[in-house]
């Protein structure tokens, strides 16, 4: 988790005013881990610190009395969950003058503790550049240290039809993916797009495939079994963290005889996987998207599913 800072933008240009509140810190069980965080504004909110009554009273407050500090909840005494631990959470109030000052990688501010920054905060800031890495979300001598959230994993998804569309809805709101979305005209994509998402209409979609950053994992589902065949011949050319091909078993035996006539190795073409998702759940397009989706969420299975092809 980290620092949603372009949720945050969007939720200020579209209502002006937004309350952040992020669990800081956790004593024992919780519902959200370190970092989770919602934004709530007079008429809604979005995201989520876990749900039940820890969320409905902090999203209460933040609408009644939205103001910056440090809240401690006893989740059993004093909310009647289940948890049985205890949650601190921060809440901040945005506007658009508070937000332009919030233009580092990692967001390390005050809450309660001194205003210049701790020595200990200093040292986890150092040592995260150190490493090139970005410390975990922490509450730390009275200083809130978060990253800047920036998704990690490309995806990219060949094909906006019925399951096409399907996969976005289902991917879109994980945070930690980057999704592009190709097809080879705008009005394949629906007119409203989630965050996160960037559609790339294409005539020819193959010749982009150079341009997909070699760890990209894609799903390739187009209208087309000439574009998907077109697809897997390029991306095999082409570095890829995974590659998963929707169809039959009968699509994929033919597949591999016509990329073995393009040229492709056997032990190549055993590095793209078909079909993709769990054939059991069924063939209708939301059941096909959450098998590809568990799939994805999964990446060591991922890797196991592309030995068994690849045997």
């Amino acid at each position: 988790m980290g620092f949603d800072l372009e949720e945050l933008r969007a939720a200020v240009a579209a209502h002006g005013r937004v309350t952040r509140v992020v669990i800081a810190a956790i004593r024992g069980s919780s519902p959200r881990e370190v970092g989770a965080a919602m934004l709530v504004w007079k008429t809604g909110q979005s995201g989520t610190i876990g749900g039940g009554t820890l969320e409905f009273q902090a999203a209460e407050a933040a609408r009644s009395t939205p103001r910056t500090g440090l809240s401690h909840h006893a989740l059993g005494p004093d909310l009647g969950q289940c948890c049985g631990g205890a949650v601190t959470l921060l809440t901040e109030v945005y506007d658009a003058a508070a937000l332009a000052a919030l233009d580092a990688d990692v967001i390390a501010r005050a809450t309660d503790g001194p205003a210049i920054m701790p020595m200990s905060v200093r040292r986890v800031l150092a040592g995260a550049r150190a490493q090139g890495m970005a410390p975990a979300p922490q509450l730390l001598d009275g200083w809130m240290i978060e990253p800047v959230h920036r998704p990690t994993r490309p995806i990219w998804i060949w094909g906006a039809g019925h399951v096409g569309r399907a996969l976005v809805q289902v991917l879109a709101p994980l945070p930690d993916l980057a999704i592009t979305w190709v097809d080879t005209a705008e009005n394949r994509f629906p007119e409203t797009l989630a965050p996160g998402v960037t559609s790339v209409p294409a005539a020819r979609p193959a010749a982009l495939v150079p341009h997909a950053p070699t760890d990209a994992e894609h799903l390739i589902l187009t209208y087309s079994h000439t574009l998907d065949l077109e697809l897997c011949h390029q991306l095999l050319g082409h570095e890829f963290a995974f590659a998963g091909l929707i169809g039959s078993k009968t699509k994929w035996a033919r597949f591999r005889s016509r990329l073995a006539a393009l040229g492709h190795a056997g032990g190549r073409i055993a590095d793209i996987t078909c079909p993709i998702g769990d054939p059991s759940l069924g063939k209708h397009p939301q059941m096909i998207a959450i098998g590809v989706a568990a799939a994805l969420m999964r990446p060591d299975q991922t890797r196991h599913a592309k030995k068994d092809v690849s045997a």
